[in-house]
């Protein structure tokens, strides 16, 4: 019996030696690896402190983030990542104005008489340009004014 508990006490002892002498990966160690791990996305970094990886920086996509999360907990030696990351907004719809083609045919064809007038679409706003008499630019107006079209830009010129 004795012989038995001198056994389980030399396994102990051995097996606490073979803990204790593993080598602990210090948090300077860690904070390389896991900056080499994120090198995939710019503007993100990380820190380790006590094994805990501290996430941070702005990602383009949540799933690149997750995955960001992910292969730094594969870090040999990172007990938990600390998400302090954001995901970058979607940058909304530029809105282009642009003058509907009927509109803009409807509105040279009623022109089509009165020379030197034409209509075009000038960043997105109908536009009256040309020079002409003080009589022709009142037809003009009158015309694009039956035509109920709205707001239009009046740049004509009268001679």
């Amino acid at each position: 019996m004795r012989k038995t508990i001198k056994i389980a006490a030399l396994a102990l002892m051995v097996s606490m030696t073979a803990v204790s002498c593993k080598k602990k990966v210090s948090d300077a160690e860690l904070t390389s690896q896991a900056t080499t791990t994120l090198t995939a996305y710019p503007g993100t970094s990380v820190e380790v402190k006590e094994g805990k990886a501290h996430l941070s920086g702005v990602f383009a996509t949540e799933a690149d983030k997750q995955a960001a999360i992910d292969a730094l907990k594969k870090v040999e030696g990172v007990k938990d990542v600390h998400d302090m990351a954001t995901v970058a907004p979607v940058a909304a719809p530029v809105e282009v104005n642009v003058v509907d083609a009927a509109v803009l045919t409807k509105v040279n064809t009623a022109l089509k008489d009165i020379p030197g007038v034409k209509a075009e679409d000038v960043a997105g706003t109908l536009t009256l340009t040309g020079t002409t008499t003080a009589a022709n630019a009142r037809k003009v107006k009158e015309s694009v004014d039956a035509l109920k079209i709205g707001k239009y830009d009046n740049k004509i010129t009268v001679k």
